[in-house]
């Protein structure tokens, strides 16, 4: 009685991990896949991507919409381009009105405007007001108008953007390198110019913008860019120029450079508002660099991705500790059902052999009875 109440036990507890493992399974392969893709942000984009469209089928084409609503042809043609990467192309008509929008806003007229606006305002949203702005800093002038207006705050004792002005100073820097190499440094002057500008409007993130800040703060010789801005005049760039570069640290300035660099590396390969997106929901240069190895994948479909996983397209959005805990408890069910069958298997084992004693102990002791009669 006492061994089958341990052998009811044993299945007892057996067919409990077993429901418990099948409960934890679903959740804990999950878990233990988003963990395994958390160093590749191009796998683990595609993992949370598929999550998504799963949970919500018209996430597409509702994006899709809000785009064309938003104005913004460059974001629905990204969803577009990632509807048919994923076998699920939007319908034509809806297809013809995004190749419709992508046409006005390339159109000669609309690109010259954006051009020009980012020429003279230094801001930049997409391809040609940024070639507008990177053309005025490729020709200093956007740079030395940024390193004056904020140099003019340190000269008047007020506070001054210093992350703008390192970024302008280090511009400066770069401009002149990407002429002596022919272009072979645009991709760095370019995301100088994109962090720079989107920290004007505001579209950086505040955990970038406060890496930055501090990265910012030894790149500029503040006695030495007070008194060239003291002297300076956008009329004389090359004097302004050199007094500048003076104030420059370039031994200071590598993080910015390497920010600057994958932001440029995700603006080639996802367009200028992908990168500008990036920059908004990054929380320091790690996630730009993950950003940039996924634009260099994903390519034009980098800004839907990101505008349908936000940050979670970068890293894993739930904490990994909380999806070990998933793989742990499914490991301890597991562990659990192994222990309860090997008891069971032991018990039953046991009790077998016991019985088979037993009925050997009762087949000698009955020979014995017929042996003492027989005598």
């Amino acid at each position: 009685m006492k061994s089958g109440w341990r052998i009811g036990i044993g299945v007892t507890g057996a067919v409990l991990c077993a429901a418990v493992l099948a409960l934890l399974w679903p959740h804990a392969r999950d878990a233990a896949t988003l963990l395994l893709a958390q160093d590749d942000p191009v796998a683990l984009s595609d993992i949370q991507l598929d999550s998504a469209l799963r949970n919500n089928p018209n996430v597409i084409g509702e994006n899709v919409d809000e785009a064309l609503k938003a104005n913004d042809a460059d974001l629905a043609k990204s969803f577009t381009d990632l509807a048919g990467d994923n076998g699920s192309p939007v319908a034509a008509e809806v297809a013809a009105q995004v190749d419709a929008a992508v046409a006005q806003e390339n159109s000669t007229s609309s690109t010259a405007t954006r051009f020009a606006k980012g020429l003279i305002t230094g801001e930049a949203d997409d391809v040609a007001s940024l070639s507008g702005t990177v053309a005025g800093d490729l020709f200093v002038f956007g740079d030395i108008r940024d390193v004056i207006r904020e140099g003019k705050h340190l000269v008047m004792g007020e506070e001054a953007d210093r992350l703008v002005l390192g970024l302008a100073t280090a511009g400066i820097a770069v401009t002149a390198a990407t002429y002596i190499s022919v272009g072979g440094a645009a991709p760095v002057r370019a995301g100088l110019t994109m962090v720079k500008d989107a920290r004007k409007v505001g579209r950086l993130g505040a955990g970038l913008t406060e890496w930055a800040g501090r990265s910012a703060r030894g790149v500029v010789d503040g006695p030495l860019l007070q008194k060239a801005v003291a002297d300076a005049s956008i009329a004389r760039p090359g004097q302004t120029v050199s007094a500048v570069k003076a104030a420059f640290r370039a031994e200071k300035a590598g993080a910015l450079v390497r920010l600057a660099k994958d932001t440029g590396r995700v603006a080639e390969k996802a367009g200028t508002r992908g990168a500008l997106d990036v920059l908004r929901i990054a929380d320091g240069p790690a996630d730009v660099a993950r950003a940039a190895k996924l634009a260099e994948k994903k390519g034009s479909q980098t800004r839907a991705i990101v505008k349908v996983l936000g940050r979670g397209a970068l890293l894993i959005a739930a904490g990994a500790f909380n999806l070990a805990w998933w793989v742990f408890g499914a490991c301890l069910a597991l562990i659990g059902l192994l222990a309860s069958i090997k008891a069971t298997t032991e018990r039953l084992t046991y009790s077998y052999l016991q019985r088979k004693k037993l009925k050997r102990a009762r087949r000698e002791l009955l020979l014995a009875q017929n042996s003492a009669i027989a005598a």
